[in-house]
């Protein structure tokens, strides 16, 4: 079993999309939620969840939207799961996203888009790791 961290952004939590991503995750495709939490990450917090990017020109843009609202932050597990949930969020351009893709669903724009997720089992580890505690997970573990 592999866990992955989705991201519900911004701009998907303040237009109510939140109940329609968990439920496509779950009912959908047969993610096995094991952490939710609705946050809101400081400008800190997202420099260093985003530190990847630093040296891109989008960084302090990224930073100040990810750090413009509530986010819902999502540890899911499945088999392949960083695969297929890379498959269903969908192209970061949400018009160039398949039909059916979360970001060509609930996306704005290629900023705007939607959710985050995680890119490598490796990454998905280490973002989880991020937002939850192996404490969080004690209860759906056994």
């Amino acid at each position: 079993m592999e866990r992955t961290l989705m991201i519900i952004k911004p701009e998907a939590v303040s237009q109510g999309h939140v109940g329609d991503i968990v439920r496509f995750l779950e009912q959908e495709r047969g993610f096995r939620i094991i952490g939710l939490r609705m946050t809101r990450l400081s400008p800190r917090d997202a420099g260093e969840f985003y530190a990847i990017h630093r040296e891109r020109p989008f960084y302090e843009d990224l930073k100040a939207y990810m750090t413009s609202g509530p986010v819902v932050v999502i540890g899911v597990e499945g088999e392949g799961a960083v695969v297929r949930m890379r498959e269903i969020i969908g192209a970061t351009d949400p018009a160039q996203a398949d039909e059916g893709t979360i970001r060509r669903l609930y996306a704005a724009n290629i900023q705007n888009n939607a959710v985050h997720g995680s890119d490598s089992p490796e990454n998905g580890r280490i973002e989880t790791s991020f937002f939850f505690s192996s404490q969080d997970f004690l209860s759906l573990q056994g």
